[in-house]
């Protein structure tokens, strides 16, 4: 079978925005409030973060749990895995995410900076330069014939499909307006040019659209 190139679970807004602008330390979507775009996910049962039992089932659950089935890496951008800009300046950071990053796989950061790869956990972060085409060739060859989930950020994405890179998209528009940020597209029917699209709306009131390569 072949390795597919897989967005899942990417939030944005009504209005097509996944981030703000401004991003800090301390805020690492900028502007924007996170907890407004991924509610639905953090509602769920399988949200792997929950302290506490319970939790949604259903079809936000579906899509939680199903985030790293059959995937082997991830490949992200820069300002995904930090609020750095330009030549790193603290080798220190190793991301937001902790001691026991939730990604289970080789990860590659995109970078015009390039740096000794880190591991944490049963995660490496590997920080490479490259177009995307050459970005993907790499992660496939360590994926061991799994698929490669493409992390965002937004801009990342849009590099991605501007390549015609991408085989399947799952973006999780959530019922909430940000009006200024990054955005990911003004509309999804932008890419009904290339790729099937099915909208699926859920009770918790998120609305999944799920693109496949035509």
């Amino acid at each position: 079978m072949a390795q597919l190139l897989r967005v899942q679970n990417f939030s944005v807004s009504s209005d097509g925005i996944g981030a703000g602008e401004e991003q800090t330390l301390e805020r690492p979507f900028g502007d924007a409030d996170p907890a407004r775009l991924f509610a639905w996910a953090g509602a769920t049962a399988s949200w792997p973060n929950r302290t506490e039992p319970g939790g949604s089932r259903g079809l936000d659950d579906y899509f939680a749990r199903d985030f790293s089935h059959n995937i082997g890496a991830e490949i992200m951008g820069r300002n995904k895995f930090g609020p750095q800009r330009g030549p790193w300046q603290d080798h220190t950071w190793q991301g937001w995410w902790g001691d026991e990053p939730p990604f289970h796989t080789p990860v590659f950061v995109m970078t015009h900076h390039e740096r000794p790869s880190i591991t944490l956990s049963d995660t490496t972060f590997h920080f490479v330069g490259g177009d995307p085409a050459a970005v993907l060739a790499r992660a496939r060859e360590v994926a061991q014939g799994k698929d490669v989930r493409l992390g965002g950020g937004v801009t990342t994405i849009r590099q991605f499909l501007d390549a015609d890179l991408v085989d399947t998209l799952h973006v999780a528009v959530s019922p909430v307006k940000l009006g200024s940020g990054l955005r990911l597209w003004e509309s999804p029917d932008e890419l009904r040019d290339r790729f099937h699209l099915e909208v699926v709306p859920s009770p918790s009131g998120v609305t999944h659209h799920l693109f496949w390569r035509k």
